[in-house]
C-alpha cells in the first residue's frame, strides 16, 4: 500500500551522541532518506598545537568518555611514533590488558544498555530490570568486570593516568593481576548468560545485507587491536604511513563530521570488519560463540556487528587471562611509583592506530624539536562508518517503505544503533563561509 512518510525532526535516541533519520515518501515514492549528524564541532585537533609532546594524550582522551584509554594510547603511540620511543614488551602487553578492559565494558555497555532493548520491545534497559532481572544483573557485573581491568592496569576507568609516553607512571602489583585474572575466570557464566539471551532473541535482528567494504588492523601474530597493520577486504594489506589516502576524508552536506570512501563509496569498521578480516585469529571460546549464531566472514549484515561485539566480548576475557599469565611468568619489572621513563625529545612526525571498539582509530601529530604540537590529526571510527549508515539506510528503506511508519523508523533507529556510533567523537569539522555584510561606502 503506497503512504505518505515524513520521518525527520527526532533524535536517535540510545546512541552516544545526536543524529537524526530524515525519510520522507510521497505516495510510496521515496523522496529523500539521510543520515544526519546534527552536533557541533569539538576542535580537539586545534586544542593540542602548541602543547607539550606529554600533554597531548591527556587532552585527547577527552575525546570520548568511552573510548578514553583507546584515544590516550592511539595518542601516545603516534608521540612515540614521531620520537621513535620503544616501549617494553612489559608495558605493550599492559597496555594491551587495558584496551582489552576498555573493549570489554564498552562491547557490554552496548549490548545490555543500548541494543537488547531492542530485541526485547523496550524503550530502554530501564523496564528490562523487571522483565528480565538476572539477564540485566550479569551485563551490570560484566560492565563492571571491564572497569575493573582498566582501573587495575591504568588507574581509572576513565581518562587514565598510569599511561605516559615510554610506558607506566605506575604498574599494578602481582596480587592485584592475580585478583584480575580470579575475576576473569568466574565471567564465563556471566558471559553464556548474555550469549544466551541475545540467541533467543536473534530473529529480531533484520535480515538485511548489503556488501561493502571492511576495514580494520590486522597483525599476522593475533587478533589485532593494539598493534597491527591496516587492512580492506577489498585491496589487502594498506601502509599506515598513508591513512589519510585510506580514509580519504570528505565533507557532505548533511553532516558536521566528515565521511569517508577508501575503494568503494563507503566501507565498515568496527567489530564486524574485525571478525571478517581476523576470524581465524579468535580464540576457542570467541569462536563457539560466532558458531552458535552460525556467524561466518565474510558477512555484510550490519545488524549483526551486535552479535560480532559478543563474540570480542568473549576473546577478549580470554586474551586477557593470558596476556596476565604471560606478565606474571615473566615477573614484573620493578619501577618506582610515579616513574617518567626517559625520552629523547625529537622533532618528528608521527601516526599511532589503534582498535577502538567501534573500530580502526587514527591519530598524527607533528612536533618540533623542543616536543611541541605543531599539528594534530584524528579520524574516528564513527566518522569512517558515516558513509556506510548512509548507503544501508538508502538500500534498506525502499524494501521496507510499505511497512507502518512508526516500524520503519525503528528499523532504522536499529541500524543506526548496530553501529555502536560515538556520534560525538566525530564531529571534528567546521565550514566557515566569510560574508562582507557592510555596506558600501
Amino acid at each position: 500500500m503506497s503512504q505518505d512518510i515524513d520521518i525527520e525532526g527526532d533524535l536517535v535516541t540510545r546512541v552516544e551522541g545526536h543524529g537524526e533519520i530524515v525519510v520522507n515518501a510521497t505516495d510510496g515514492q521515496l523522496e529523500a532518506c539521510e543520515w544526519h549528524v546534527v552536533e557541533s564541532p569539538r576542535f580537539f585537533e586545534s586544542m593540542v598545537v602548541g602543547r607539550d609532546w606529554d600533554e597531548i594524550h591527556h587532552i585527547v582522551s577527552r575525546i570520548c568518555g568511552i573510548c578514553s584509554v583507546t584515544h590516550t594510547m592511539t595518542g601516545l603511540k603516534a608521540v612515540e611514533d614521531a620520537m621513535g620511543v620503544e616501549l617494553s614488551e612489559q608495558d605493550v602487553k599492559l597496555r594491551k590488558l587495558a584496551l582489552a578492559g576498555e573493549t570489554l565494558q564498552s562491547h557490554v555497555l552496548h549490548l545490555g544498555y543500548l541494543a537488547l532493548p531492542d530485541l526485547v520491545g523496550a524503550k530502554s534497559v530501564v523496564p528490562m530490570a523487571n522483565t528480565h532481572e538476572e539477564e540485566v544483573r550479569t551485563v551490570i557485573r560484566l560492565h563492571k568486570l571491564g572497569n575493573e581491568l582498566i582501573e587495575t592496569v591504568a588507574g581509572r576507568s576513565t581518562h587514565a593516568q598510569r599511561t605516559i609516553p615510554g610506558g607506566f607512571s605506575q604498574l599494578p602489583s602481582e596480587a592485584e593481576l592475580r585478583d584480575l585474572r580470579a575475576s576473569l575466570e568466574g565471567s564465563w557464566n556471566d558471559v553464556e548468560t548474555v550469549v544466551d539471551l541475545v540467541l533467543s532473541l536473534a530473529d529480531e535482528l533484520p535480515e538485511f545485507t548489503r556488501e561493502t567494504e571492511f576495514i580494520s588492523l590486522t597483525d599476522p601474530d593475533e587478533y589485532a587491536l593494539y598493534n597491527g597493520v591496516p587492512y580492506s577486504s577489498d585491496t589487502g594489506e594498506l601502509d599506515l604511513a598513508d591513512y589519510r589516502e585510506i580514509v580519504n576524508e570528505h565533507v557532505v552536506e548533511q553532516s558536521t563530521a566528515k565521511f569517508t570512501k577508501h575503494n568503494r563509496d563507503s566501507y565498515m569498521v568496527g567489530a564486524l570488519a574485525r571478525f571478517n578480516n581476523n576470524y581465524e585469529q579468535l580464540g576457542p571460546m570467541a569462536t563457539a560463540v560466532a558458531d552458535r549464531f552460525g556467524l561466518k566472514p565474510v558477512c555484510h549484515n550490519p545488524y549483526l556487528n551486535n552479535v560480532a561485539q559478543l563474540v570480542e566480548t568473549a576473546h577478549l576475557i580470554e586474551r586477557s587471562i593470558e596476556l596476565i599469565d604471560s606478565v606474571l611468568e615473566s615477573g614484573l619489572e620493578a619501577q618506582s611509583d610515579y616513574h617518567k621513563p626517559d625520552v629523547d625529545v625529537t622533532a618528528g612526525q608521527g601516526v599511532g592506530a589503534i582498535e577502538a571498539p567501534r573500530g580502526i582509530l587514527f591519530h598524527e601529530y607533528t612536533l618540533d624539536e623542543t616536543g611541541t604540537a605543531l599539528e594534530g590529526n584524528c579520524v574516528i571510527p564513527t566518522n569512517q562508518n558515516h558513509a556506510n549508515i548512509q548507503l544501508d539506510m538508502e538500500r534498506l528503506v525502499p524494501t521496507i517503505i510499505d511497512q507502518p511508519e512508526g516500524e520503519i523508523e525503528h528499523t532504522l533507529e536499529m541500524l543506526v544503533r548496530a553501529y555502536d556510533p560515538c556520534i560525538s567523537c566525530s564531529t571534528h569539522y567546521l565550514d566557515v563561509e566569510f560574508v562582507d555584510t557592510l555596506p558600501e561606502r
